[in-house]
């Protein structure tokens, strides 16, 4: 009899990997109503998860899960993948279901994926205190949520009303934009070293690297779009040059871990849920620099934003097919 296959938070990564997708799709040319379609199918994947989680985790599963220096990580995929499909609902949904249900559907999964996230980016590194643990992609993870509600939360704060609650909204968004991009700091030196000292490792966490990609593209579009609420003098000025240079970094990061995939791709590279790695990281530097193309007056940007979508689109597809194949396997 074949043994079911676990489940963990990692399976959440599906639905950040498909919501980005659609999300990253919302602004490109002439691809709204596909990318509409596609925010559909990843609602509808968030709940059959969240159903399946409510009915298979107890307390004890959760506190083995955060036992395992490994799969503890991926309690950051959980609140991201509630917050990529609120984004979605508003960005797009709103065409199906109107902007007022829109909004309710996406502060209330924002809410929750921000409470969510501020206690992964806690009690995840807490766990890793003392373990002896060496850093992979897969530290950032828990610490990634709050950069995510920065840049969920500047969309939210254009539809409130002038004033000081918006005011608010967006001084606390930069505030978890702090919390993300310090502890990025901290942790992307550590997996740097790792390389260097210690190798790659098993090729089943060589996707991992690409998780850097997601603290650096999300910071680029989280500071672009609280650059569109306008209520703080300097906004748009932060984001353009914490863009660019960010965006030169990660473009740099991509080469890297492009070069190491390839490589150990001709060696055997394995499929496992961590290539969804490959995915959703990838789509925030398409989102970030979308955002970027909107502030700058250059064709560049643009252009590579295109590029990197198409090539998003067939990560998505590569990954969502062998993933449906593990798991009715």
């Amino acid at each position: 009899m074949r043994r079911a296959a676990p489940f963990g938070p990692n399976l959440f990564a599906s639905v950040m990997g498909t919501g980005i997708v659609a999300t990253a799709g919302a602004a490109m040319p002439g691809l709204r109503t596909p990318a509409t379609v596609v925010w559909a199918l990843d609602a509808a994947l968030l709940a059959f998860l969240v159903v399946a989680a409510l009915r298979r985790w107890t307390w004890a599963t959760v506190r083995d899960q955060l036992a395992d220096p490994v799969m503890a990580q991926f309690w950051g995929a959980p609140p991201m993948a509630l917050m990529t499909v609120g984004t979605g609902t508003l960005l797009l949904g709103s065409d199906w279901i109107g902007l007022t249900a829109a909004l309710a559907i996406d502060w209330t999964l924002w809410t929750l994926g921000t409470a969510l996230g501020l206690m992964t980016s806690v009690l995840v590194p807490l766990r890793m205190i003392g373990s002896g643990e060496r850093a992979f992609g897969g530290w950032l993870m828990p610490v990634v949520p709050p950069m995510v509600s920065a840049a969920s939360g500047a969309l939210l704060a254009q539809y409130l009303p002038e004033g000081q609650f918006r005011q608010a909204m967006v001084l606390g968004c930069y505030a978890l934009f702090g919390v993300s991009l310090f502890a990025t700091l901290v942790i992307v030196p550590q997996i740097w070293q790792r390389l260097v000292q210690h190798g790659l490792g098993a090729a089943s966490t060589v996707p991992t690297l690409w998780i850097v990609l997601g603290p650096l593209g999300q910071s680029i579009t989280a500071a672009n779009l609280l650059a569109g609420v306008h209520v703080l003098p300097g906004q748009t000025a932060f984001g353009v040059l914490y863009g660019t240079t960010t965006w030169g970094f990660a473009l740099l990061w991509v080469a890297i871990a492009a070069t190491v995939t390839v490589r150990t791709a001709r060696r055997g590279l394995p499929f496992a849920l961590t290539w969804w790695s490959f995915v959703f990281p990838l789509g925030t530097l398409v989102t970030g620099t979308s955002t970027l193309a909107k502030h700058v007056p250059s064709p560049m940007f643009t252009c590579v934003s295109i590029e990197l979508y198409g090539a998003l689109v067939l990560a998505w597809i590569t990954v969502a097919v062998r993933t449906l194949a593990q798991r009715s396997a």
